[in-house]
């Protein structure tokens, strides 16, 4: 086997491979609905400090304030009933360092999803999230001697208070939307990381968020610092088996890069099509740091997801490259936040959307340059493609700049897929369903190559399963 086929096969990200549950004995249970009594139970079990506590009860009294998002063209949100939602499920036995010490259905869920074989091939460390908590959770030795953090974030919270609390909030305030004020009052979960200055760490960091229970709410809290001249690439994979019922999965994702600091922070979502992904990501680029967002989305019932860059420092970069893949039933709302604090900051949305059947993409975007800066750069290009004629995809570009001394440019397109090119195609031998995946690939193929070795092959062939239902 080539080394290409081996890096290949150490992630299997198939529309069917998640779709699998195992009944499992919780040990902490939150029960259905949300008031201070669902904080407490939460805190307790976590034997957090007080001042925990109240930032989840602050949070709370924020989300209840606020009403739910109306901007939005989907109406979906409504089908959310946030009273029948459990909030924290966890089987107590707290984050294994070894795969041996993990509980059998939780072990068996993530070695059908190939999780330890990734470890053991390619990647510095890795934590694997089970329904509200953490089941595994390790860091290579050699990049532990570097001084790098990568634990759970509960951990982060009793066991480095001074780094993670000094940023834990400051990125996305509490009250930024509904969504980060429901993540803020009952987090679990999600990865606190750390690197020290100047070290570049050379293999991807990897966490996994597996939804297990029906009617659940997933609300992990990932914080990622990395110190000057240093850099890290993390990537994460998220599944969860379909159900009849609603599952919501709503994150809040911060990221800080001090100066010189490069970070890369790669998602492959291939949500089960009950699920509303609702999450928060933004990064804080210093001086001359890079902040890079690659994202692919593909299931889901709704997707809201907007990673953005809030470019702090002078010659600050942030990057989005997103892919989204809306099937029958399926909304993918999705796009980017760039906002220049600084002069001479650069910043490049890079966004493609393909629609099949009935699916619905929308490119939702936000680039801000103020007055009073200097030699700023901007580039957004929105590009989407149509399967069919049911298919839609809707396009927002919100762009404002002041001043005369900067550089923007913007681009959008639409296209379908060309009947000609098709007719071409199957005239040479291939199937209808296999001239449309070739289309779609060569449509997102340059993105494509943005993802690692070991995602980008994935991805092809997740595209492949999308298509091969979309004819006829």
């Amino acid at each position: 086997m080539s080394d290409q086929t081996e890096t290949t096969a150490a992630i299997d990200i198939d529309r069917s491979t998640g779709d699998f549950h195992y009944d499992v004995e919780y040990e902490h249970d939150a029960g259905r609905g949300l008031t201070e009594a669902t904080i407490d139970y939460i805190s307790d079990v976590k034997g957090e400090d007080d001042w925990v506590r109240e930032f989840r009860k602050r949070a709370l009294k924020t989300f209840e304030s606020k009403p739910m998002p109306t901007h939005w063209a989907s109406g979906d949100l409504e089908n959310i009933d946030f009273d029948q939602i459990r909030y924290y499920l966890s089987g107590g036995k707290g984050a294994a360092r070894s795969w041996d010490d993990v509980p059998d259905e939780m072990k068996e869920t993530f070695e059908r999803l190939g999780i330890p074989e990734q470890e053991r091939k390619y990647l510095a460390g890795v934590e694997a999230q089970f329904d509200s908590e953490a089941a595994y959770s390790n860091v290579k030795d050699a990049v532990a001697e570097q001084g790098v953090i990568f634990v759970n974030s509960s951990e982060g919270l009793a066991e480095h208070p001074e780094i993670f609390r000094k940023w834990f909030g400051k990125v996305i305030p509490t009250g930024d939307n509904k969504f980060s004020a429901l993540n803020s009052a009952v987090f679990s979960g999600g990865s606190f990381i750390y690197v020290p200055p100047g070290v570049k760490v050379k293999h991807p960091l990897q966490a996994y968020f597996r939804i297990n229970a029906e009617q659940f709410g997933q609300f992990e809290r990932t914080l990622i610092i990395v110190d000057e001249g240093a850099e890290v690439t993390y990537m994460e994979g998220c599944t969860a088996p379909k159900f009849e019922t609603s599952t919501l999965h709503s994150a809040v994702v911060e990221l800080v890069a001090m100066k010189g600091a490069k970070i890369q922070y790669i998602t492959v979502q291939n949500w089960s099509a009950n699920v509303f992904n609702l999450v928060t990501k933004r990064g804080l680029a210093h001086e001359d740091a890079e902040i890079r967002w690659i994202d692919c989305n593909i299931g889901s019932r709704l997707t809201m997801k907007y990673p953005g860059v809030i470019m702090k420092g002078r010659k600050a970069r942030g990057e989005v490259i997103s892919i989204a893949l809306a099937n029958d039933g399926q909304h993918q709302d999705t796009g980017a936040k760039m906002i220049h604090a600084a002069d001479e900051t650069s910043s490049n949305v890079v966004s493609k959307s393909i629609s099949v059947g009935e699916g619905r993409s929308t490119y939702r975007g936000q680039v801000h340059i103020p007055k009073h800066l200097k030699g700023c750069k901007n580039n957004t290009e929105c590009d989407a493609l149509l399967i069919n004629a049911r298919s839609q995809t809707d396009t927002y570009p919100a762009i404002t700049v002041r001043g005369n001394q900067h550089a923007t440019q913007h681009e959008a397109s639409v296209s379908q897929v060309s009947e000609e090119q098709i007719f071409y195609m199957q005239q040479r031998g291939l199937s209808e369903a296999e001239a449309m995946s070739l289309s779609v690939n060569g449509f997102v193929n340059d993105l494509v190559r943005e993802f690692p070795m070991e995602y980008s092959v994935e991805l092809k062939r997740l595209i492949d399963l999308e298509m091969e239902g979309s004819v006829g």
